[in-house]
């Protein structure tokens, strides 16, 4: 959901070769999704997104995650509970970064989004519908 052919189009084309990537930590540290690191002996903060990767892709996921968030009944949990405890733009960058490794698992396994839904949750969790 939040994904249509213009950003599916761009993500495919941004990431390239996925297999390239075994995790999808590395997925989102590519597209710049994940926090900056500041460490200094013992001690560690985790400071803004790193803004590594290509802004343009980077819109496109916030723009989708945010339909996401709008029409998966999960997915709008998830960032509402998130919300709770932080900022409502750092809920929205844990939802693209979200959406981005859902997109990478799609694209490595071939298989819909349902699948890869069900993969990532526990059996407990009902499915998506594929609409």
């Amino acid at each position: 959901p939040g994904v249509g052919p213009i950003t599916a189009l761009a993500y495919v084309l941004t990431m390239g070769e996925v297999s390239r990537f075994p995790r999808g930590k590395q997925v989102a540290s590519y597209l710049g999704l994940i926090p900056r690191e500041h460490s200094s002996g013992g001690r560690q903060k985790l400071g803004a997104i790193t803004k590594q990767g290509n802004r343009m892709m980077r819109m496109l996921l916030m723009e989708a995650a945010q339909s996401a968030v709008r029409l998966d009944p999960q997915f709008r949990k998830e960032y509402l509970h998130r919300c709770h405890s932080k900022p409502k733009a750092v809920a929205k960058v844990a939802a693209a970064r979200k959406l981005a490794i859902r997109l990478y698992w799609m694209l490595r396994t071939q298989k819909r989004y349902p699948a890869v839904v069900r993969i990532e949750s526990s059996p407990r969790v009902p499915l998506v519908s594929a609409s």
